[in-house]
């Protein structure tokens, strides 16, 4: 039973089910957790997150909610039909490729406007940058929320990607909706998806892996200092960042640069199961997924990959 009260906005538990025609090529007992399935906003684990933090905007008397992200977020995606649902206002800085100093990007010419689309329709106030660094993408979100307060808003600030200890919180809870499995498989990259997944099972003897989408070597330190909040929320002990087991060779040219062995593993899964994954998140992680079952990592295991949503994002990279 959840400790705190939440906005509801997705179906739960979405589906879990063995992939057959993927598990006798593979050579694993492989499922997959169907969070693109949640029934809101096209679909996508942020839903999970959403619930908690847009509770915690009304319960904080916001009548505003600013956070930041690349312009294909799907957190912002999700949080602009959240916010339309709870009537606040939801403003958010984008840059098309936000950057690490020393990680500067490939440029990406998008063929279409993917999340884009979707903000709009659920009427987002997107305000978008030059490509610049993630640090300054914050600071953009953060003059944003300070002007708007100076306009008289009741301004509620969220980390990008939800990425916070209500936001590790849910997937802690949504742990339970899974069947007895010797190893999770997800996209890790802002953190409390992986962070919530690992205190969930610390206890157990369930393994998670995450597959970083991103090239900042502080991603480790990030999902220990997300879960880490969270054990404090719990009254738990502390995790040690030794306890995560993350995977960074399948992060391609960049973040938010679809990778070749991504973008094939997408079209394997389309065409072997007819499901759809993400060029940014769930391609990458799953690619890495197939990797790890080629080289016999998962020999005899059952193995779950969550699927962490992002399809709209296909319509603007592809």
């Amino acid at each position: 039973m959840a400790m705190f009260s939440h906005f509801p906005l997705m179906l739960r538990p979405t589906p879990c089910h063995r992939l057959d025609r993927a598990s006798e090529l593979l050579g694993i007992d492989l499922w997959i957790k169907r969070d693109d399935l949640s029934g809101f906003a096209l679909g996508g684990n942020k839903a999970r997150k959403l619930e908690f933090l847009i509770q915690a905007a009304l319960e904080s008397g916001a009548d505003t909610v600013v956070t930041c992200g690349a312009s294909q977020s799907n957190f912002v995606r999700q949080l602009s039909a959240g916010c339309a649902m709870a009537k606040l206002k939801c403003v958010a800085a984008v840059m098309d490729q936000p950057y690490e100093p020393g990680h500067e990007l490939p440029q990406v010419a998008f063929t279409g406007r993917g999340n884009l689309v979707l903000d709009d329709l659920f009427g987002a106030d997107i305000r978008r940058f030059p490509n610049g660094s993630w640090d300054d993408l914050y600071l953009h979100a953060h003059l944003l929320a300070e002007n708007l307060r100076g306009q008289g808003a009741n301004v509620y600030e969220i980390p990008v990607g939800g990425s916070s200890a209500l936001g590790a919180y849910a997937f802690f809870l949504a742990a339970d909706e899974l069947p007895n499995v010797d190893t999770v498989v997800t996209a890790s990259s802002s953190g409390s998806t992986h962070a919530g997944l690992q205190v969930a099972f610390r206890d157990f003897p369930t393994r998670v892996i995450g597959i970083a989408c991103d090239p900042e070597p502080e991603l480790i330190d990030d999902i220990s200092r997300v879960a880490n909040e969270l054990c404090e929320l719990l009254h738990q002990p502390p995790v040690g960042k030794e306890e995560f087991d993350l995977r960074t060779q399948f992060v391609g040219p960049g973040y938010g640069i679809p990778s070749d062995a991504g973008n094939e593993a997408l079209r394997w899964l389309a065409r072997t199961e007819g499901i759809v994954l993400d060029p940014v998140y769930s391609a990458k992680a799953f690619s890495g997924l197939m990797e790890l079952a080629r080289q016999g990592e998962f020999d005899g295991q059952t193995v779950v990959f969550w699927h962490t949503g992002g399809t709209p994002a296909i319509f603007a990279y592809f």
